[in-house]
């Protein structure tokens, strides 16, 4: 067959690839024979984001001379040339900043050494959510109903836990996990997990420690710039064992034969991978089809969940001193005086900041800052686990859940005694101790009234600390 003449009838990129047939079954080189005109220039001449490893286009180089090795390509290239299958996907590589739109297409070979396919791509930098229906109806219904679960649900926690159960359930493998990643601070931490025959459960704390976050940096490499990671016999194990020696030993030591690993992005960022790991090899597309559609619904859920508590993160806190601000600790004090907590006692402390004012005239407002932090850093350190409110500007109120009126009354004496290790940190300082949580505003007033007196005397020993 005169390949050069019939991809050049072929509008889009279009190129013939051969591969290579070993004796045990396996494939062997995988090469580009020859390209049309497009496909040719988008090598020679790539747009943004598309830069090869040579630009010179050469008839049956190895692919590898121009990208990274793909292991979900080579499958592809695999099934077509070898097996005959016609397939087509529509996916985000993770090297490329475009959506690709690709087909390949088995060809007749006279050489019983090599099998040939065309493979064709349509590039955008937009994603056409209607060329997302490569998925078969069986997988996109289980995809829907479980991941419709999130729409909505109370317990996020819950109802991830829920999802990964039903994804590895759907995948028939023994293990499924969704881990989220912080690049920042280099922490790792295990989401949900789901184990044959033990549900889902959250496991694996150890992924938190610095060992296992360079595991899980070396992933990116391994997936190679594709969309996704995909392991299915000891050979593709073999490139595991190049790349990330550590983590091979580790799949190893875990009976781990067969892994399929997905990141999850959202807005262009990574936020973690979800993995399954000993699935039926026989049905590994339609395991990448449901990780790959169940990644796309994930990763918009966990990013509107986060993005949702960060809103509620910056709407109860005091963005100064990091406690809790005037807002939350009104709406803490109505649901305790309707409530109640179980009628078990609670403790209440204001403590209100001496000498703010003096400071903020004398040494400036970021001196006022710095005073008003280390005062919040005094109560922390006293009123560990407790609930701590900056009330107002210069006042904080500390709200002890359970409290023994002995604890509270040697806490409230340790606020003295610590303040000495602060630069200008003195309180006037009032608590009150009562026996019902639902008393919680007749125990304000009486912690408040006793901080005021206590200013008083403060201000009567130290007159020049009193602002005018």
């Amino acid at each position: 067959m005169d390949y050069q003449k019939f991809v050049d009838c072929i509008a889009p990129m279009t190129c013939v690839l051969s591969v290579e047939k070993l004796p045990d079954g396996g494939y062997g080189k995988i090469r580009i024979v020859t390209g049309n005109k497009a496909y040719i220039n988008s090598i020679e001449n790539p747009i943004g984001g598309m830069e090869m490893k040579t630009s010179k286009f050469i008839p049956n180089s190895n692919y590898l001379d121009y990208l990274p090795r793909d292991l979900n390509f080579e499958d592809f290239c695999y099934r077509s040339a070898i097996l005959k299958q016609p397939l087509h996907t529509y996916v985000h590589p993770e090297r490329f900043d475009f959506w690709f739109n690709m087909f390949m297409m088995p060809l007749e070979s006279d050489d019983e050494n090599f099998g040939y396919c065309t493979y064709t791509q349509e590039i955008s930098h937009e994603v056409n959510v209607s060329k997302m229906t490569q998925f078969s109806y069986e997988t996109a219904s289980d995809v829907l109903n479980t991941c419709i679960k999130l729409r909505g649900t109370d317990d996020f926690d819950n109802t991830i836990h829920e999802v990964i159960s039903d994804v590895r359930q759907i995948c028939k493998a023994r293990t499924c996990c969704l881990l989220q990643v912080n690049f920042n601070n280099r922490r790792c931490d295990v989401l949900a997990f789901s184990f044959e025959g033990e549900g889902s459960r959250r496991p694996l704390n150890h992924w938190s420690d610095d060992e296992h976050f360079e595991i899980v940096r070396t992933w990116s490499d391994l997936i190679g710039g594709s969309n996704c990671l995909i392991l299915k016999n000891e050979k593709d194990m073999e490139v595991v064992a190049e790349k990330s020696p550590v983590w091979y030993e580790s799949l190893h030591k875990a009976q781990v034969t067969s892994l399929v690993l997905f990141p999850l992005k959202a807005r262009g960022e990574l936020m973690g991978y979800i993995w399954a790991s000993n699935f039926e090899i026989e049905n590994a597309i339609r395991i990448k089809e449901t990780l790959e559609l169940t990644t796309f619904f994930l990763a918009s859920e966990i990013a509107s969940y986060q993005m949702f508590d960060r809103l509620k993160i910056l709407s109860s806190m005091d963005m100064l001193t990091g406690v809790y601000n005037r807002n939350e600790m009104n709406n803490r004090v109505d649901h305790l005086s309707e409530e109640g907590n179980g009628g078990k006692p609670i403790g209440i402390v204001f403590a209100d900041l001496n000498g703010l004012k003096i400071v903020n005239d004398s040494e400036g407002h970021l001196a006022g800052d710095l005073l008003l932090k280390n005062a919040a850093l005094l109560l922390q350190n006293i009123f560990m686990g407790n609930e701590i409110y900056r009330a107002g500007g210069d006042e904080f109120m500390v709200l002890i859940e359970d409290s023994d009126p002995k604890v509270l009354e040697w806490q409230v004496e340790r606020i003295k005694k610590q303040s000495e290790a602060y630069h200008n940190v003195n309180f006037a300082v009032g608590f009150c101790w009562e026996k019902d949580g639902k008393d919680i505003r007749n125990a304000l007033k009486i912690a408040d009234k006793r901080m005021y007196e206590d200013k008083k005397r403060y201000y009567e020993l130290h007159p020049e600390r009193k602002a005018h």
